[in-house]
């Protein structure tokens, strides 16, 4: 018998694998060792606050093997939001299976049923080029913006 991948909205019952992941992708993609405490507060006061956004859940035999958050832009050009997708994570044992396209078909699903929402964001390390095939092959497209930035530091 074939597993099936679900996907739905997190619970708080999933905040220790949305923690796992969030830890194990910075420092895979970036080599940073995240704060444990800040980012444990980060998602609390997420899931205190859906206006902040959202996460994601993929299930596979009631294992979460995968996971991303969805955060909100408004467009005035547009006049609607986009949503962006953020901190997305897929355990290596779980990638090529097609957990993230199922993920990302279930956001566009969501957009593509509001009406006030207009389109799909993510940002991406420029040197993922795994994570860019990915993206295109969904029919995503990196040709119209670069993404600039000024972290604080804490």
């Amino acid at each position: 018998m074939m597993n099936t991948i679900q996907i739905r909205e997190a619970t708080e019952h999933d905040i220790p694998s949305i923690i796992d992941f969030q830890l194990k992708m910075a420092l895979e993609t970036e080599n940073i060792t995240l704060n444990i405490a800040t980012l444990s507060q980060g998602i609390q006061r997420l899931f205190k606050d859906s206006s902040k956004g959202r996460y994601y859940v993929a299930e596979e035999n009631s294992e979460v093997i995968g996971c991303l958050m969805t955060t909100y832009e408004w467009s005035d050009w547009r006049c609607g939001t986009v949503i962006w997708i953020q901190s997305v994570y897929i355990p290596e044992a779980h990638r090529s299976k097609g957990v993230y396209k199922k993920l990302y078909q279930h956001i566009q699903h969501h957009v593509n049923t509001e009406p006030d929402w207009r389109g799909i964001r993510l940002y991406v390390d420029k040197t993922n080029q795994s994570a860019q095939n990915v993206y295109t092959r969904l029919g995503m497209n990196g040709e119209h913006y670069q993404v600039f930035e000024w972290m604080k530091v804490d």
